[in-house]
C-alpha cells in the first residue's frame, strides 16, 4: 500500500513561496493500475516526483510504503522505477543493448544466457522483439516509450510511476501504451501510476485521482467521475473543474469522499478477471566494480559508433602537431658561438656579439613557443575531450542514479575512457614534435607533463560539465577556461608580480611549460631561453606535483557535482 497523507509542498518563486501541492492524501494498493489526472499545472508530476523522492522544496505531510514512512526509510533502488515524460536512451545503441546495459547496471549476477533470456522476455511484454536490432536514434515516440518501460522493468519493480507517457502519442500509440501499462499493474502484484492529461481509456485504470491547482478533487473509480462532477463525460470534466475554487472542490471532496470510497467497495470486493501473481523477490544491485565495466563498455560502444567523434579525434591527433611542428619543420637551429678572439678589432666583436643576441632570442622564443603551442593545443582537447561528457547525458545519469548507480562507479568510467584519449593525443603530440623538431632534453619527463596538463584540462572539464545543467553551457565554460590558459601564464607577456602570484597555480598550462622548459637544463636552450622568458620557471617536481593536484582537483570537483541531484 501507498499512501500519501497530508502533503504540503512549497517552493520558492520570485513572489514569494508558491505552494504546489496543498493538503494532499491519496491510497493505492498493491495490483493497482492509477491514474493522476488534471490540468496542465495542477501538480500531477510534481506529485509522482515527490512520491519517487526526486522533487526539492518545503514539504510537510507523510508518504508511506508497505507501512515504512518513506521520509525515514526511502525506497530500495530497485523497489520503484519512474519513466519519465520522454524517453531517456543513448541514440546510438540498439534496443537490445538499451536493455542489456540497464539490466548490467541494476541487477546482480546478471550474466551470459540468463540475461540474453531475460532480455528477450522484456521485449516481448512491451512488444518490441522486431526492433530489438534498431537503434534508438530511428524508433518513434511509442517505440521509445515502450524501449524506456522494458528498461525500467528490468530490476522488477514493485512501483511503476510513469510521467505522461503517453504525451504526444497518437490514438494508436496511446491506446498501446495504456494496455501495456494495465497489464504490467497486473503482473507480480504492482502498483502503476500513471500521470496523463488523456481523458481517453479510464474504463482501463483502477482508480482515478483528479487534482486540480494542488489540491485533491476527487480519488476513486473511473465510473463515479462523470457522476461526482456532474458531467455527461469525462471529457467536460477540465472546463467544470475551472467553475469552482480549488478550496470549494477540496471541501466537496472531504464531504463525500467517505460515501465515493463506500460506494466502490462493491467493485473492490468483486472477484478478479485473474489472480495476481507473487511479487518478484527483491533484486540485488550489482556492485561497484561491476557497474564501472558496463559503463566504460557502453561508454566505448557509444564512441566507436559515432563517426563525427572518430573523425574530430583523428583531426586532432594528427593535425594538431602538426601545426606545432611547422614553425620548426627542419629542426631546431644550432646555437652560434662567440670567438671573442682577441685578433678581433671592437666593431666586429661587437657585431658578433648583436649577431649571437638575435640569434639567440629568436632561437629562445622558438623553443619557447613550441612548448607553449603543445601545451594550448593539448589544453584544447582536454577542453573538447570532456567539456559536454557528463552534461550532455545528464539525464540519463539522473535516472540511472535514481535506479541504483553508484557514482563513484561513474566517475570512474568517465575517467578510464578519457584517460585513454589523454594519452593517445598526449603521447603522439610529444613523439611527433620531438621527431620532427629534434627538440632536446628529458624525452620521457617531458611526455609525462605534456600527458599530465591534458590529464588537467581534461579532469576540470568534467569537473564543469558535471556542474552545468546544460552541455552548451558546460562547452563555454571549457572553452573559457582554455582560453585563460596562454595570457595568464606569462609565457608570452609577464604578468605583474601579485597577479602572477595569485593566479599561476591556478593555470595548467603555465605548470607543463615550466617544467618542460626545466628538462632541458642540461642544453645550452636552457640558459637562451631564460634570456627570452620574463616570467619565473619554478622547479621540476613541484611542476609535477602542481599538475597531479588539478587532475585530483578535477575529479573531486566531479564527484561532488555527480553526488547533487539536478531533477530528471
Amino acid at each position: 500500500m501507498l499512501e500519501i497523507n497530508d502533503v504540503f509542498l512549497k517552493v520558492p518563486s520570485p513572489e514569494g513561496e508558491r505552494e504546489l501541492l496543498s493538503n494532499v492524501s491519496a491510497r493505492f494498493p498493491l495490483g493497482h493500475f492509477g491514474a493522476i489526472i488534471g490540468p496542465s499545472g495542477c501538480g500531477k508530476t510534481t506529485l509522482l516526483k515527490l512520491v519517487a523522492g526526486i522533487v526539492d522544496g518545503d514539504e510537510e505531510g507523510t508518504v508511506f510504503w508497505k507501512g515504512r514512512n518513506l521520509e525515514k526509510e526511502d525506497f530500495l533502488s530497485t523497489e520503484i522505477s519512474y519513466v519519465p515524460q520522454f524517453s531517456i536512451a543513448h541514440e546510438e545503441l540498439t534496443v537490445r543493448e538499451c536493455v542489456e546495459f540497464a539490466m548490467r547496471l541494476r541487477v546482480r549476477n546478471a550474466e551470459g544466457v540468463d540475461r540474453a533470456s531475460a532480455v528477450d522476455q522484456l521485449l516481448s511484454e512491451v512488444r518490441m522483439e522486431e526492433f530489438a536490432d534498431q537503434r534508438v536514434q530511428v524508433l518513434s515516440g511509442g517505440q521509445r516509450r515502450r524501449l524506456a518501460l522494458a528498461m525500467e522493468m528490468t530490476s522488477q519493480p514493485e512501483i511503476l510511476l510513469c510521467d505522461e507517457v503517453t504525451s504526444g502519442l497518437d490514438p494508436r500509440s496511446e491506446d498501446e501504451i495504456v494496455k501495456l501499462l494495465h497489464n504490467l499493474s497486473r503482473r507480480k502484484n504492482r502498483l502503476v501510476l500513471s500521470v496523463t492529461h488523456s481523458l481517453e481509456h479510464l474504463n482501463l485504470y483502477d482508480s482515478v485521482l483528479v487534482l486540480y491547482r494542488g489540491i485533491v478533487a476527487y480519488q476513486g473509480p473511473p465510473a463515479f467521475l462523470a457522476h461526482y462532477f456532474s458531467v455527461d463525460s469525462p471529457n467536460k470534466l477540465y472546463e467544470r473543474l475551472e467553475l469552482r475554487e480549488p478550496a470549494d472542490w477540496a471541501a466537496s471532496w472531504k464531504k463525500h469522499q467517505e460515501a465515493i470510497q463506500k460506494a466502490a467497495e462493491p467493485a473492490k470486493n468483486a472477484p478478479a478477471e485473474e489472480s495476481p501473481e507473487k511479487p518478484a523477490p527483491p533484486v540485488e544491485l550489482p556492485g561497484a566494480s561491476s557497474q564501472f565495466l558496463a559503463l566504460l563498455e557502453r561508454r566505448m560502444l557509444i564512441f566507436t559508433r559515432s563517426r563525427a567523434q572518430i573523425f574530430l579525434q583523428l583531426g586532432l591527433i594528427l593535425g594538431f602537431p602538426l601545426l606545432v611542428a611547422v614553425f620548426a619543420w627542419n629542426g631546431l637551429p644550432a646555437v652560434m658561438n662567440l670567438s671573442m678572439g682577441l685578433d678581433l678589432d671592437l666593431a666586429r666583436q661587437l657585431s658578433e656579439a648583436r649577431d649571437f643576441l638575435i640569434q639567440s632570442s629568436k632561437v629562445g622564443s622558438l623553443v619557447s613557443g613550441i612548448v607553449m603551442f603543445q601545451v594550448i593545443l593539448l589544453t584544447l582537447m582536454g577542453a573538447n575531450n570532456s567539456g559536454r561528457e557528463i552534461a550532455a547525458e545528464r539525464r540519463i545519469f539522473e535516472k540511472e542514479k535514481l535506479s541504483g548507480l553508484n557514482t563513484s562507479a561513474y566517475v570512474a568510467s568517465k575517467a578510464a575512457f578519457l584517460l585513454g584519449l589523454v594519452l593517445a593525443q598526449s603521447i603522439w603530440m610529444g613523439i611527433f614534435v620531438h621527431h620532427v623538431c629534434g627538440f632536446p632534453g628529458d624525452f620521457v619527463t617531458q611526455l609525462l607533463l605534456l600527458v599530465l596538463v591534458n590529464a588537467a584540462m581534461t579532469s576540470v572539464c568534467l569537473g564543469v560539465s558535471s556542474l552545468m545543467s546544460s552541455a552548451e553551457q558546460a562547452s563555454l565554460v571549457s572553452i573559457y577556461l582554455v582560453g585563460f590558459q596562454l595570457p595568464l601564464s606569462g609565457a608570452v607577456l609577464a604578468l605583474p608580480a601579485l597577479l602572477g602570484d595569485a593566479v599561476r597555480p591556478f593555470i595548467s598550462a603555465y605548470w607543463s611549460w615550466s617544467g618542460i622548459l626545466q628538462t632541458l637544463k642540461s642544453e645550452r636552450y636552457y640558459d637562451i631561453v631564460q634570456t627570452v622568458v620574463q616570467s619565473p620557471l619554478s622547479p621540476l617536481s613541484l611542476c609535477l606535483w602542481v599538475l597531479l593536484a588539478h587532475v585530483a582537483a578535477g575529479l573531486f570537483v566531479t564527484c561532488i557535482g555527480c553526488e547533487r541531484r539536478h531533477l530528471v
